[in-house]
């Protein structure tokens, strides 16, 4: 059975799409810690992170870096944070969180509630300095 980022990827469920390329796919989190709160997922479907192939691996984190860049442009913050904790969903994924002090990066955090609106606002704003 396939993943929900699988289901993501291929239009099954609906997303806030930021950006792909052949391999790579982004989307904002739909529970997210700070506004921007971004997925970036292979979209090869593969359960830990660190059983991608080197250079897999290697291209994740390039894509995600021109992610990021975009994110720090378009959502106020001082930083854009990694992390990469993937317990909840079995497809490898980094989190870009963009964050103004150290305790926005606390995942025990409660979660933003967001309009639709503003997530589609949010989504077409980093778009459009990707």
């Amino acid at each position: 059975m396939s993943s929900i980022f699988t289901r993501i990827i291929k239009g099954e469920i609906p997303s806030y799409k930021i950006a792909e390329d052949a391999n790579h796919f982004a989307f904002l989190d739909i529970n997210p810690l700070t506004k921007g709160h971004t997925l970036v997922v292979p979209k090869k479907e593969i359960d830990y992170i660190f059983d991608l192939e080197d250079v897999e691996l290697g291209e994740l984190h390039t894509f995600s870096k021109k992610v990021a860049v975009a994110l720090k442009k378009a959502v106020p913050c001082v930083r854009v944070g990694v992390s990469v904790i993937g317990l909840e969903v079995p497809h490898a994924h980094i989190h870009l969180i963009p964050f103004d002090r150290m305790s926005d990066m606390n995942f025990s955090n409660p979660k933003l509630k967001i309009s639709q609106e503003e997530f589609t606002t949010i989504a077409e704003t980093i778009r459009a300095v990707f």
